[in-house]
């Protein structure tokens, strides 16, 4: 059985929230990360990512990252014709993380998206992770500054 961290509704992003390329990411960070064990089968990631309602699973167990599993990872091993009944995530999770401080403002993480060409950033506080900060977060902090 993959662990799974359940999400409230209620604990749901609201981009609109949050404003501006200087607003900081931990704001971002209030939300339970949604997780997978490494040896879950993507049959297993997929309901979580579903149940979940989230686009990236963060593998690993006890606190330990692993690795990360996208909707798109996912999409592409059964495209390849991986058995999701029978492929473990281990298998096919992206090893290459990319992380921010949870200091760091909306410009800075986008920046650091574009450069990694990634669309998930981890985000870590005393070397924890605390949240993930997608692409969608970025750009609903830009839509929803004010303009002059």
């Amino acid at each position: 059985m993959p662990v799974r961290d359940v999400q409230e509704e209620s604990d749901r992003r609201d981009p609109s929230a949050v404003s501006g390329a200087q607003a900081s990411v931990a704001l971002f960070t209030g939300d339970v990360v949604a997780m997978v064990a490494p040896d879950a089968t993507l049959h297993e990631a997929a309901e979580t990512l579903v149940a979940d309602d989230v686009g990236l699973l963060v593998v690993g167990i006890a606190g330990r990252v692993e690795g990360v599993l996208s909707e798109r990872d996912l999409v592409r091993a059964v495209a390849l014709g991986r058995d999701p009944g029978t492929t473990l995530v281990r298998d096919i999770a992206s090893t290459r993380l990319v992380w921010c401080d949870a200091t760091a403002t909306v410009a800075e993480v986008g920046e650091l998206m574009m450069e990694q060409y990634v669309r998930h950033v981890l985000v870590e506080d005393a070397e924890q992770l605390v949240g993930v900060v997608s692409a969608r977060d970025v750009l609903g902090a830009y839509v929803a500054e004010p303009t002059d």
